[in-house]
């Protein structure tokens, strides 16, 4: 099997002094793992959804085609990056993430089984020691990402998300995995990870009320990538994430 490196959005490598024409990527598949942005995608209930508006579109009064789109976006929203500022004073902001932890190698848990007969399903500590068991210890500098088979349902709202209602209220019937609270302190603790992310809405799980999976993890600067697509493209071990999310000084997220 090739190598595999899996592109969260854009990224860009500029090799210094390289003898030979050849890409660097030659031996390597690529994976996308971002949805794509319009009007079906998926935010928070309590955010906006994304606009994609045109400003022009056709043939100039100089005889020559053009188009030209504006676009409206909550950070948080779709594909994304999850900034530790986000849940965590005076840690990074989007735009001062170091570009070395926006590259990491790739640890894929499978927790489909265990989500399939609970939609709240928290990963466990022991999820992530059994991945070990099988596969060796966590690499440092890692992106560990848990694959529910949740993106099955995109971009359906309701099944995505638990409820296709809108505004403050609906968050209480947010219903998805994530991870346990638990898993978050042996990640922060015991692991030097780079990012977790995931193929749900949020880190921690629909019904959290406290958000101690995004508090924990983001107060040791550790990334959060969030509504993650193609999962099951991934093996286990041996696939690395490049995520260069737009450059938003001071943001607290990015698309």
């Amino acid at each position: 099997m090739k190598n595999l490196i899996a592109i969260l959005l854009i990224f860009s490598i500029s090799p210094i002094n390289i003898a030979s024409d050849a890409s660097p990527f030659e031996h390597f598949a690529v994976v996308d793992l971002t949805h794509s942005f319009d009007a079906n995608t998926i935010y928070w209930p309590t955010e906006e959804d994304f606009r994609h508006t045109e400003s022009f579109s056709g043939d100039t009064e100089g005889g020559w085609y053009y188009s030209a789109y504006s676009v409206k976006t909550a950070e948080h929203g779709g594909t994304h990056l999850d900034a530790p500022i986000h849940f965590a004073r005076n840690r990074w902001t989007a735009d001062e993430i170091p570009l070395q932890r926006l590259i990491a190698p790739a640890v894929v848990v499978d927790v489909k089984e265990q989500v399939a007969a609970n939609s709240d399903y928290e990963i466990s500590v022991a999820d992530l020691k059994q991945w070990e068991e099988s596969y060796g210890p966590i690499p440092p500098g890692a992106a560990v990402l848990a694959n529910t088979g949740f993106a099955k349902f995109w971009p359906n709202r309701l099944e995505y998300l638990g409820t296709d209602e809108r505004g403050p209220e609906a968050v209480k019937a947010l219903h998805f995995p994530g991870f346990s609270r638990e898993s978050a302190e042996f990640l922060a603790t015991q692991r030097n990870i780079s990012a977790v992310g995931l193929d749900t809405a949020s880190i921690d799980p629909g019904q959290s009320k406290d958000f101690m999976v995004h508090r924990i993890l983001y107060d040791k600067n550790i990334l959060g990538y969030e509504n993650v697509a193609n999962l099951d493209a991934l093996p286990a071990k041996g696939a690395w994430v490049m995520a260069l999310p737009m450059k938003i000084a001071d943001g607290s997220g990015a698309p």
